[in-house]
């Protein structure tokens, strides 16, 4: 059977340009590391870091070649971030990003040592989760009216702790702080560890946590749950009431990771390291660990995660312009 020259053109040319298509998606799904990627985590202990390790043997498996996590803690985040930033775009570098490096900061700092729109390349926005308000059991404090009684009484006994400055820890405070009328030190510290240690210890009295963070301390009476910051209870917490149940209308502040790389990283790499991640982070261990951790899994496009960003850097910047809060 013979085509007319015009149709066998046209034939010819779509036969090219899905040739091409297909090459373009092999070579976005082909692309592996040759040599091992470092992922940084600019926290230390916290669920960042907690995320970074279970998902590296799991890379690992997926790209033929070891990855690691390495903790490059300061400055809400801005150190880590900064060094991937002005890494080799050569998807030997990653990084765990949160909150406060990737939208916080940007309002909270006067000077940013990168750009966390233009520098980084997202990946994926991995997972988000609202966060339990928790207080020490010693300060006798029982519900969250009470709370913002007693900060209100004696404002210098209360001070709170977060994981880093500029992290949803810190501002979630100054948001319920600006909401509810009242004031209270923030003490910033690298990481839920040691701001979970002091809090346990009594040396604060107040924090904003992840529940990967604090549920094992809830359960052992070492820390008492006041309130959750999303628009619905926890499944796994149904007697603890949002804050909004409590009186703050309309409040809801969401924790999330997500996976990012050097800008100007090829998009077959990106493309590469995002259908890794989607696997990984769908994958039935993975989803089930994340879930008892209170986790929602997103696994979000690049594209998702880079409109997630701006989206952040606005509404958290609103936050801080309206509570005046600034980096120490």
């Amino acid at each position: 059977m013979k085509f007319p020259t015009k149709l066998a053109f046209t034939l010819a040319a779509w036969a090219c340009a899905a040739t091409a298509a297909w090459a373009q998606t092999a070579a976005a799904t082909d692309w592996r590391p040759t040599k091992p990627v470092r992922i940084v985590v600019p926290i230390t202990g916290s669920t960042n870091d907690v995320l970074a390790r279970m998902i590296a043997p799991k890379l690992q498996e997926a790209m033929g070649q070891p990855f690691f996590v390495e903790n490059k803690p300061g400055a809400g985040g801005n150190i880590g971030a900064a060094e991937v930033s002005r890494a080799a775009p050569d998807g030997h570098t990653l990084l765990i990003g949160y909150n406060g490096p990737l939208a916080i900061n940007a309002t909270l700092f006067d000077k940013m040592p990168y750009d966390p729109q233009k520098d980084l390349a997202p990946i994926t926005l991995a997972v988000k989760s609202p966060q339990y308000l928790v207080v020490n059991p010693d300060s006798g404090i029982t519900d969250v009216r009470d709370f913002i009684a007693k900060a209100k009484a004696d404002p210098k006994k209360f001070a709170y702790g977060s994981v880093a400055m500029g992290s949803a820890s810190h501002l979630t405070m100054e948001m319920m702080k600006s909401a509810a009328g009242f004031q209270m030190t923030h003490v910033p510290y690298r990481g839920a560890g040691p701001a979970i240690t002091d809090l346990i210890a009594g040396n604060i009295q107040a924090g904003f946590f992840v529940p990967g963070n604090v549920q094992g301390f809830v359960k052992e009476g070492r820390l008492k749950l006041l309130a959750s910051t999303g628009p619905k209870r926890f499944p796994s917490t149904p007697d603890v009431p949002t804050l909004a149940e409590s009186g703050l209308k309309d409040f809801e502040a969401t924790s999330w990771i997500g996976l990012l790389a050097p800008a100007n990283t090829p998009p077959a790499i990106v493309n590469s390291y995002h259908q890794a991640m989607v696997r990984i982070l769908n994958s039935p261990d993975i989803t089930k660990r994340l879930q008892e951790m209170e986790f929602e899994v997103v696994a979000s496009t690049p594209k998702q995660f880079s409109d997630w960003i701006a989206t952040e850097i606005t509404r958290w910047g609103k936050v801080i312009k309206a509570t005046g809060a600034k980096a120490d």
